[in-house]
């Protein structure tokens, strides 16, 4: 199978208190990203750009222990490429069906 180019948009957000959190980004199981949160009052569009062969991937976001945060992904939506996200999953569909 072929593997395709996709670029997945979605906005983050982070509540904190005293110090500044590690969230960390997966696809599937695989670490994509780790990131300090800095920010407050404000939230970022973040980008997650997959080659991957059709499937289903889960993209998953988690704070770091120790944390006193809450974090929160919203609109997370396919910018470029042929598949689909909802629910957090990924659907890259096979180009030759």
């Amino acid at each position: 199978m072929t593997k395709q180019f996709i670029r997945v948009l979605y906005n983050i957000d982070c509540e904190w208190e005293s110090f500044e959190p590690i969230y960390r980004t997966y696809v599937n199981d695989e670490l994509f990203a780790e990131r300090t949160w800095r920010w407050t009052d404000h939230y970022l569009e973040e980008m997650l750009q997959i080659e991957a062969e059709p499937g289903e991937y889960v993209i998953r976001h988690e704070l770091v222990p120790p944390h006193l945060a809450t974090l929160s992904v919203t609109d997370m939506r396919v910018d470029f490429g042929s598949a689909t996200v909802k629910n957090n999953v990924l659907r890259i569909p096979n180009e030759t069906a």
